[in-house]
């Protein structure tokens, strides 16, 4: 599949769900907003850019402490809705701009903050994203990378990107922290810190967030009462589907 043949399919499966993820709990609560609010704190000319913002809720909890915040995203509707909830919430400084991670229409050194949260297992190279992201930041400039991981082990990971892939067939892959840190370090950015969070994700919210199928609802479902309990137990599986995975909060310099 071409980058672009790739692009459509996330265009086609976030565009007509744009309003769910504004008002996703998943998306719209979590405790690492609170250390994007704290890493700006006293920044306020600061220009972040909110990478693959979704609906927003990076920018609108950063906004009142910043100059600027550029929510950036490959859905034209995703942008429709934070444009929109954006003025309603009093944020003038919040702009949108559409594109793809992996090719930033921005000068170099353009922002102090970068900031990208649940969209990295999207992009069709991580790798090259990266490099985006350090070609943009300033000298010394910080970016956050939020994103649901891998465990890394194999029987474990496989099970995690087919339930992914099956819920949403525009999922490339969620990768490792020793994943991570490699491209990371690769790209030219300098690995601060990273930390591992648990995430519970509510099957039936879940899948009508991306309307996902019946017979790939009913695939996962199958699946996961077939898995052996090395599988069930590090998931947290529950009997309505309902399960627990790795978060990522990672922050690296320029």
């Amino acid at each position: 599949m071409s980058d672009n043949a790739h692009e459509q399919v996330v265009q086609r499966q976030f565009g007509e769900r744009a309003s769910a993820y504004l008002s996703s709990a998943v998306h719209a609560q979590g405790t690492e907003f609170a250390q994007l609010q704290a890493e700006v704190a006293g920044c306020g000319d600061a220009r972040v850019l909110d990478l693959g913002c979704g609906a927003g809720h990076v920018a609108f909890q950063v906004a009142p402490l910043v100059g600027e915040v550029v929510a950036y995203d490959l859905s034209e509707q995703m942008l429709d809705v934070v444009a929109s909830a954006a003025a309603q919430r009093g944020h003038g400084n919040v702009v949108t701009q559409q594109g793809a991670a992996e090719s930033l229409p921005f000068a170099d050194g353009s922002f102090d903050f970068v900031f990208s949260r649940y969209s990295a297992h999207h992009w069709s190279d991580l790798g090259l994203a990266l490099r985006e992201v350090r070609r943009v930041l300033k000298p010394g400039g910080v970016a956050a990378f939020i994103d649901v991981a891998s465990p890394g082990k194999a029987l474990l990971d496989t099970h995690l990107q087919t339930v992914e892939v099956l819920r949403d067939t525009s999922h490339v892959r969620n990768y490792s922290p020793a994943e991570w840190l490699c491209q990371v370090a690769e790209a030219g950015l300098r690995p601060r810190s990273h930390a591992r969070q648990r995430l519970r994700l509510e099957f039936a919210s879940w899948i009508e967030r991306m309307r996902t199928p019946e017979v790939f609802r009913d695939a996962i479902l199958a699946l996961q009462q077939a898995v052996g309990n090395e599988v069930r137990d590090y998931f947290e599986i529950a009997a309505d589907g309902s399960f627990s995975t790795d978060v990522l909060v990672l922050w690296a310099e320029r």
